[in-house]
């Protein structure tokens, strides 16, 4: 099961948390940047680099309740999650 493991408050209404993945996904922590109720930024460390860039980029700007709603479920293979809706476990934690 993943996990918040680290918050940093930014000066305009932002802040980051780091978040520790399921062990079951190839992503070990994925950093997230919110802006009100706005996603600023999703970068991962592991997985496969051109997909966890691509949902990065495809979810900036996006409502953290909206990326929730196209994330959540998704599975990779036989296993009961993957990177992306590990991002959505993340952000259901900040609402």
């Amino acid at each position: 099961m993943g996990k918040i493991i680290g918050k940093i408050d930014g000066a305009d209404n932002s802040f980051t948390i780091q978040y520790q993945t399921d062990a079951e996904v190839c992503s070990q922590i994925i950093t997230i940047t919110i802006k009100g109720d706005t996603i600023e930024s999703a970068h991962y460390v592991g997985g496969c680099s051109g997909n966890t860039q691509g949902i990065g980029a495809l979810i900036k700007g996006m409502k953290i309740e909206d990326a929730i709603s196209r994330l959540e479920g998704i599975r990779c293979g036989r296993k009961s999650t993957s990177c992306p809706d590990q991002l959505a476990k993340a952000l259901k934690e900040l609402i």
